[in-house]
């Protein structure tokens, strides 16, 4: 009996899976360049992403058995690639951090595995490349939903919810804090985050700006914003974003950062305009992945703690003309 398309198509998906797996390097025993296997290779780089990171959160990251994260976590540790110590907020948990030569054994990775895509790219036309970034996302993105809808079952869903929600200035400020106090940043900076916040709420009702929550049994554990009134006439300021620490790498935060460009693009802005600062890289990968690319970089204070401030701009595709003919 002759495949229907359909199957055919699925047939071509898994072929193509197995060659990228195999040239990749994934049925080797070890990865990158490094003597580690694959799952401790992907382990470094989500410590190094989000250094407060748990042995939970890389379960949750990683899609591994606590038993397998457990064994994992322990020969990386006597490997002295990472250290553990007590979270402030919970004297069970221990977080993740890399050690110094955690850190260069994570630079040798990232060298590596940026040779390979590049020399990847060089054989395909600048078209080519955008059509490959956004398959392999939008393919990810599905297989992901599909691992976690059948394998967490239990644990709510969660909800992209516009506009503003009652405790979004203050749950947002919560995680900022949290999330930079790891830096140094302390109470100026969040007195920055709330007061900006709060004006910012109070314009939230012009077309120009937005304002969305990612939402799981009412509590909200993401955020980000638009201010398209800030930067000037069809440029787009995207504020807030921030994600609950047990969300991170489970899609939480692609999903936000969409909605907020798809809305502008919808709006017709000419350019989106973000300010973060140097060290955030798996944000970075995450902004790189949607448009966004370096243009400016300097010391700052801005926030209270001398830092390297990091400007990204990601412009729209077409011009607003091509998108709202009249």
């Amino acid at each position: 009996m002759r495949p229907s398309q359909s199957d055919e198509t699925i047939l071509s998906i898994r072929d193509a899976s197995r060659r990228l797996v195999r040239e990749l390097g994934f049925l080797e025993p070890t990865l990158a360049g490094t003597n580690l296997a694959p799952s401790a290779v992907h382990a470094l780089i989500e410590i190094e992403a989000s250094p407060s990171l748990t042995a939970g959160s890389l379960c949750t990251a990683l899609g591994l058995e606590k038993s397998s994260i457990s064994r994992l976590v322990r020969k990386l540790v006597d490997a002295g690639e990472v250290r553990e110590e007590s979270s402030s907020g919970d004297g069970r948990a221990k977080c993740l951090t890399l050690t110094a030569q955690g850190q260069d054994t994570v630079a040798a990775i990232h060298a590596f595995a940026t040779s390979q895509v590049s020399a990847a790219l060089t054989r395909l036309p600048g078209v080519g490349r955008e059509t490959v970034l956004a398959g392999l996302r939008t393919y990810t993105d599905a297989l992901h939903a599909g691992r976690t809808d059948a394998g967490d079952s239990d644990r709510p869903a969660i909800t992209i919810e516009s506009g503003y929600r009652s405790g979004s200035i203050g749950r947002s400020t919560e995680m900022h804090a949290a999330f930079y106090r790891r830096v140094g940043f302390g109470a100026y900076f969040e007195a920055q985050v709330a007061a900006g916040l709060a004006s910012f709420v109070q314009r939230l009702e012009r077309p120009v700006n937005g304002f969305w929550s990612a939402v799981e049994s009412g509590r909200i554990v993401g955020t980000v914003a638009i201010d398209g009134e800030d930067l000037g006439e069809g440029l787009a300021h995207l504020r807030w974003f921030i994600v609950d620490e047990g969300q991170r790498g489970g899609g939480t935060g692609r999903r936000l950062l969409r909605d907020a460009l798809s809305f502008c693009d919808r709006t017709g802005f000419a350019e989106t305009h973000l300010w973060t600062f140097r060290g955030l890289d798996a944000a970075r990968h995450l902004y790189e992945a949607n448009g966004f690319r370096l243009v400016d970089e300097q010391p700052g204070r801005q926030w209270g703690e001398e830092v390297i401030e990091q400007r990204f701009v990601r412009k729209a595709a077409q011009p607003a003309s091509a998108r709202n003919p009249s």
